[in-house]
């Protein structure tokens, strides 16, 4: 449970742990299919946990399933409420690692500790806090995990901000939770936080605001009333990504360059002066991702005509230092530049690959690219005639 919500919403939290500890189950819905421990139905380790942990649970989903967990991670739990979650996460983090939960009402965190004792759990500790101000220091967990809470949040961006601040570079995000998907939605909501809950779109943009990268929503049980259960999935990027400078232009030449020796990147046989990159570039879509203030990758947006029905068309090039690659640099940078791209009203991004890079395949398709076609023998690069790929990402928002 979070502030942010009456004194009577923390009271009926209260009231929850009260009747899982009388032997009642809590549920928020009539549907129990929907809410509670009916998403853990095939968790067989719900077994070897105390009952009361699983009666209180009144999440709309197991984040615990949506996110991996791997030995020695530290997890927080944001809402831990009577504990279900954390106890799950501790089981798979291992003896290595450690879960934190936070719940803003007293008798949950009573209910989650007594949990935890009896479950002979130890590496696990519950926090009377406040979501919005979590008491643990900058980067300190590697996965962040909450069940139906962030929904009830008025201030969503404080709370997502002390996630990414949290949140060690590379850091991930589980949540389950509520979103709008018809504000006009004239049929009764089943539950009372319809009011509070962002559209997807809105949570996309948050989550993007505060610095996360390759955001995923993915909407599970419909509820009634405008609103569904939701899979929210994110990356705290271990590396930085800003706008580009001139005078970063040194180190994009570079890695350019590295790019154009392979044979596999570009019909380019030598890397541009700055003046001439920057005349065929977009002036406000250029990205740089950076580690230890030096430029590993960059990437760009060049339009593709000047006549007004192409206006939202572009197509993008992105680069990575040969050192970096495996670090999921381009797959930031791609996902940071769409994100810019759509905000500004692009609607398609275009671009052509050779088919022998897969790498750079992959990447694009798990940025939402699809191929369109195949053009033959379109050019040639050192005297040798090359295929490529057309590939094309088509807004869903635009």
């Amino acid at each position: 449970m979070t502030p942010g919500t009456s004194p009577g919403g923390l009271e009926r939290y209260a009231v929850a742990a009260r009747r899982a500890t009388a032997g009642d189950d809590c549920s928020c819905s009539e549907s129990p299919a929907l809410f509670g421990r009916g998403h853990y139905g095939g968790v067989d380790e719900l077994d070897d946990l105390p009952a009361a942990a699983s009666r209180s649970s009144m999440g709309c989903g197991n984040p615990v399933a949506v996110v991996d967990l791997e030995p020695g991670d530290t997890v927080l739990d944001l809402g831990s409420g009577g504990g279900l979650d954390v106890l799950l996460s501790a089981r798979r983090v291992g003896p290595g690692g450690f879960v934190y939960g936070i719940d803003a009402t007293g008798e949950m965190i009573e209910l989650a500790r007594r949990n935890a004792a009896e479950a002979g759990v130890t590496n696990v500790e519950f926090l009377h806090g406040d979501i919005t101000r979590t008491p643990l220091p900058d980067a300190s967990v590697d996965v962040v995990i909450s069940n139906c809470v962030i929904v009830l949040a008025h201030d969503k961006h404080a709370v997502l901000s002390e996630i990414a601040r949290v949140l060690r570079p590379g850091g991930r995000v589980g949540i389950s939770d509520i979103v709008s998907v018809d504000p006009a939605a004239t049929s009764l909501a089943p539950v009372d936080c319809a009011d509070t809950a962002s559209s997807v779109e809105r949570y996309e943009d948050d989550l993007r605001r505060v610095g996360f990268v390759l955001v995923k929503i993915v909407l599970t049980d419909p509820l009634g009333g405008g609103l569904s259960n939701a899979i929210v999935q994110a990356i705290k990027p271990a590396v930085t990504i800003r706008p580009m400078r001139a005078s970063d232009w040194p180190q994009v030449r570079d890695i350019y360059a590295a790019g154009i020796a392979t044979g596999n990147a570009t019909f380019e046989t030598s890397a541009p002066s700055w003046e001439g990159w920057d005349r065929t570039h977009l002036p406000d879509h250029r990205l740089v991702a950076t580690a230890d203030d030096i430029v590993i990758g960059w990437a760009a947006l060049s339009p593709v005509s000047d006549r007004c029905a192409y206006a939202g068309v572009a197509e993008n090039s992105i680069y990575v230092h040969p050192d970096q690659r495996g670090r999921h640099v381009g797959t930031t940078l791609l996902d940071a530049l769409v994100a810019e791209a759509e905000r500004a009203g692009y609607w398609t991004i275009q671009t052509g690959i050779f088919p022998e890079n897969t790498a750079s395949i992959a990447v694009h398709e798990r940025a939402g690219f699809r191929v369109i076609g195949r053009r033959e023998r379109i050019g040639q690069l050192d005297g040798v005639w090359r295929d490529t790929l057309l590939l094309e990402r088509r807004s869903k928002r635009l």
